[in-house]
């Protein structure tokens, strides 16, 4: 199996076992990505029982949709303040009790300043928003990867802890 495949294989699990803990408590889910492009709500959407919980997400790919659609302040996008506010303005849009958003540069080029493989993630469970800098590497579609299983990681944690 190749590294992206196994990267997804974990994403898919951690998935479900956000999920699971959504469904026990009642919970629901938003999802904001940016370079990750659908693949948070993709994971979600494949999970069991997902009907109940995921609200559906939004892919905010361009800077200015960042900016119009999410409410995201002026200036750079792969940036703290630009996720928290994508995982705050998800779960507002949605009226949904949890939020998660990843913003940064896929590669192969850099962006904003910003080295591929940078990339901000932000979990929010009900008012608490814990936010993350990760400095990945490999190619587009393993950064796209690894972008993918962190954030579904942050989120779990802050699901646990919760």
């Amino acid at each position: 199996m190749d590294r992206v495949a196994e990267l997804e294989e974990q994403a898919a699990e951690i998935a479900a076992a956000v999920g699971r803990l959504l469904a026990e408590r009642g919970l629901t889910l938003a999802v904001a990505e940016s370079l990750t492009g659908g693949k948070l709500a993709n994971q979600f959407a494949a999970a069991k029982g997902s009907g109940e919980w995921f609200a559906g997400g939004v892919v905010t790919y361009q800077t200015m949709s960042k900016h119009r659609v999410l409410n995201v302040p002026e200036g750079p996008v792969i940036s703290e303040e630009a996720v928290r506010s994508m995982a705050q303005g998800v779960t507002a849009m949605f009226d949904a009790d949890v939020g998660v958003a990843a913003s940064g540069a896929g590669g192969p080029e850099g962006q904003e300043g910003q080295a591929p493989g940078t990339t901000w993630l932000a979990a929010s469970v009900s008012g608490t928003t814990r936010t993350q800098l990760r400095h990945f590497s490999g190619e587009p579609l393993e950064i796209l990867a690894q972008t993918q299983l962190y954030s579904l990681r942050l989120l779990h944690s802050l699901l646990a802890a919760a």
